[in-house]
């Protein structure tokens, strides 16, 4: 565990080791959420990059008929 310290104008530094762990970069979004009296920063990554992410899984399930078409 890293502590970290809260400047005057509300920032803090996210350390080193953190951000390459997490491969962020200058410019990347990070969502807060503040959870029962905690605060986590989660890493926004883009939807570009869910891209093919099934790609090769099996699709097994029949899709069901659309309901505009009825």
């Amino acid at each position: 565990m890293v502590t970290v310290t809260v400047s005057p104008k509300y920032q803090v530094v996210i350390p080193k080791d953190v951000r390459a762990g997490l491969g962020l970069a200058p410019g990347d979004k990070v969502e807060v959420i503040q959870i029962e009296g905690r605060i986590e920063l989660v890493p926004v990554r883009p939807v570009k990059l869910l891209k093919g992410f099934l790609k090769g899984r099996k699709n097994t399930f029949e899709r069901e008929e659309d309901r505009w078409l009825r």
